[in-house]
């Protein structure tokens, strides 16, 4: 059995398909960064507004996860040191929560549209 030496790439999205994945990706946004880093991956290559959009939305979660992170060592730093006074500040990760979710929705209604979204804040690791 011979496998295909050139095996052909995926055609290219059309511009709704690329619409909507695009916004699929800022809407995957409400579950973590892994949705938008699996559509962008795959479809990246396949429509310009996708890969664009996806990296959008990809920064932005990764933006937030790593400050979830940095919340969860602050609060447990700040038990250990307070013994248990100051470890409040956890509520914190659900502020970024919610902020991830509403972001991920404004963006969605603004990307299915056909408009490009930039995030207010987020840290641009993808280029």
């Amino acid at each position: 059995m011979s496998y295909p030496t050139n095996p052909q790439s995926a055609p290219p999205l059309t511009p709704a398909q690329d619409i909507q994945w695009a916004s699929f990706a800022h809407l995957g946004g409400i579950i973590g960064f892994v949705p938008s880093l699996i559509i962008w991956l795959v479809f990246k290559d396949r429509g310009p507004f996708v890969n664009t959009e996806g990296k959008e939305a990809l920064n932005f979660q990764i933006t937030l996860a790593i400050a979830q992170v940095a919340i969860i060592v602050l609060s447990f730093i700040l038990t250990v040191i307070t013994l248990g006074l100051l470890g409040g500040v956890s509520f914190l990760g659900w502020v970024v929560s919610i902020v991830s979710i509403v972001f991920s929705i404004i963006a969605f209604l603004k990307v299915k549209d056909g408009q490009g979204y930039r995030y207010p804040f987020a840290i641009r690791f993808i280029k």
